[in-house]
């Protein structure tokens, strides 16, 4: 299993993936999760990933090998908005799914993948797009600022009550990391290290990038902090009186 997440803010976009793969207790792995494409000053693209690692590997392939061959087809530094980007993604997955899916099945095993991707290309506002197994996508909105994919459910709650498109970077950076550690307490397939980029909107460059390993002092001194105030915060609670 895996957890991505992205939010897209006023000031910019947050991404953020775990970087644990298993396909089981005794084989566990480390795959980065996020993928860069960067041009500074035209384009800034990120892409995160979830499910079946052979496909979003495949997927992210054939993206590359489509702007190596330079043969005039739309690629991810070419097409002029995210989301023609988006749609390449799309395209991409459902292509190489239909191709391999079949095959994965014979063995009982499941190709479904999604990708979060997001970015900013010169000449437009910055975009967030989540991309389904099918193909389809869908675009994050003021009133939707995040997407999650993979192990969603124990980090959503935090994110919930934090981000709107009105977050500041550094507070949505906090709480990405908080919902990680939420996610990480709850679940055994979500585990560091953690992957995080932030996007300063307009700023078409890449500039801020972090990975997070079990010895970083910022994510342990942030896990501890967060369970003491949990904990004090439970405590002050009144208690229920019993009528």
């Amino acid at each position: 299993m895996t957890y991505c997440a992205a939010t897209m803010l006023d000031a910019g976009i947050v991404f953020a993936s775990d970087s644990r793969t298993n396909a089981g207790v005794d084989n566990i792995s480390t795959f980065k999760k996020m993928k860069v494409f960067e041009r500074p000053g035209d384009r800034v693209l990120v892409t995160l990933c979830s499910g079946n690692l052979a496909i979003t590997q495949a997927t992210l392939s054939h993206l590359e090998s489509v702007m190596r061959r330079n043969d005039g087809s739309p690629h991810l530094f070419s097409v002029a908005s995210m989301y023609d980007v988006a749609e390449l993604i799309g395209n991409a997955l459902r292509e190489v799914r239909h191709r391999d899916a079949p095959f994965l099945q014979q063995s009982n095993v499941d190709s479904g993948a999604s990708f979060i991707v997001g970015g900013q290309i010169a000449g437009e506002e910055q975009r967030l797009f989540m991309v389904y197994a099918e193909g389809n996508f869908i675009e994050a909105t003021a009133e939707t600022p995040y997407f999650q994919i993979g192990e969603v459910k124990y980090g959503k709650p935090i994110l919930d009550r934090v981000i709107s498109a009105g977050t500041s970077l550094e507070e949505a950076v906090k709480c990405v990391l908080v919902s990680f550690d939420s996610t990480m307490r709850s679940n055994l397939s979500v585990g560091l290290p953690i992957d995080l980029l932030c996007y300063e909107k307009n700023s078409l460059a890449v500039t801020k990038v972090r990975r997070f390993d079990e010895k970083d002092e910022y994510m342990r001194n942030l896990r501890s902090q967060w369970s003491e105030g949990l904990r004090k915060v439970f405590g002050s609670l009144p208690n229920f009186e019993w009528n």
